[in-house]
């Protein structure tokens, strides 16, 4: 037992050392991801809007691509250079504190507020205290641990877990979130997705799939809302975006959180669904890249824990 740990403990470190980022590999024999590891030195993301846990830099399924780089070079402290179905929780604290007072974001740490503007994922905060992270490995699985110990009164244990299921070709996501502090903590975490299917331009091939029929009309002259669907007028050339809210959700049903991406060309696609109730949908896309992101509310009074998962169920149409 110890010899079969301690080979996979030598097996993890050699491929740490050839690869330029910290990253891990899990797999249940259907599908492969490649997980960046949080570190505040060597780390793939070291920014400030996304949680540093689960990044995926890649998850194959039958010789499909899910996901990958959508932009064009890498810098680790530019907010959104990041990959994968990556998560961002809303500031804690921000509007209270003054500047060069902190405030906290979970699955990044404790930050310093820059002045009297209000709060934009895109400003150059720095990190003053970045908690403790811990990571447990497993074959299909692997459990990223955040600590943070904040003088504001904020303390959490978050814990987020990505499993691939035995004999699907599935992955949960699994998150809890332990307050361990004297303040309350409540916000909202949204998923980004960074969708990179099979590396095929954002258009008409996609179709995306709502849970809900949309009641608003689309805003942009690239993506129209037909019943439940978003579809693509044209395929996005450089330089064009989408961003839409389609409404129609209750806002505090957990049946709304049910999303599909399809692509018609290759027959990739998946499936997008949670166990808390979708609070909030927005929907972002550039050529290189497509994101339903659906987000829920979050509350932990002192001492209690709130947990949530979210499920991917890949399939491809033969």
């Amino acid at each position: 037992m110890k010899k079969k740990a301690l080979g996979g403990l030598l097996l993890f470190t050699a491929l740490n050392a050839f690869a330029q980022y910290p990253e891990a590999v899990i797999t249940n024999g259907l599908i492969e991801a490649k997980i960046y590891l949080p570190d505040a030195n060597k780390g793939f993301y070291r920014g400030t809007r996304f949680d540093w846990s689960g990044v995926i830099s890649s998850l194959k399924y039958k010789d499909h691509e899910f996901f990958g780089q959508w932009y064009a070079t890498h810098n680790p402290k530019v907010h959104d250079a990041i990959q994968g179905p990556v998560e961002a929780f809303d500031p804690i604290g921000y509007d209270t504190a003054t500047p060069g007072e902190t405030f906290i974001k979970i699955g990044v740490g404790t930050m310093k507020k820059l002045n009297i503007d209000p709060y934009r994922f895109n400003s150059p905060f720095e990190i003053v205290n970045a908690g403790r992270w811990k990571i447990r490995q497993k074959k299909n699985s692997i459990t990223f641990i955040h600590k943070l110990q904040d003088a504001s009164g904020y303390a959490y244990t978050y814990i987020k877990t990505l499993r691939l299921v035995k004999g699907k070709p599935e992955l949960v996501l699994g998150h809890s979130l332990k307050n361990r502090g004297k303040n309350a903590i409540e916000t909202s975490a949204f998923n980004h997705n960074f969708f990179v299917i099979d590396k095929q331009p954002t258009g008409p091939d996609f179709i995306i799939s709502l849970p809900f029929e949309i009641n608003n009309k689309a805003v942009g002259r690239n993506l129209k809302f037909e019943k439940n669907d978003l579809i693509y007028l044209k395929e996005l050339k450089i330089g064009e975006s989408t961003m839409e809210f389609p409404t129609g959700y209750t806002g505090n049903r957990v049946e709304d959180y049910d999303f599909t991406v399809n692509n018609s060309k290759t027959g990739a696609g998946v499936r997008i669904t949670s166990d808390r109730p979708l609070s909030k949908f927005m929907f972002w896309s550039v050529p290189t890249t497509l994101s339903p992101e659906p987000f829920i509310k979050i509350k932990a009074l002192p001492g209690e824990q709130f947990d949530w998962n979210i499920k991917y169920e890949f399939k491809i149409k033969e």
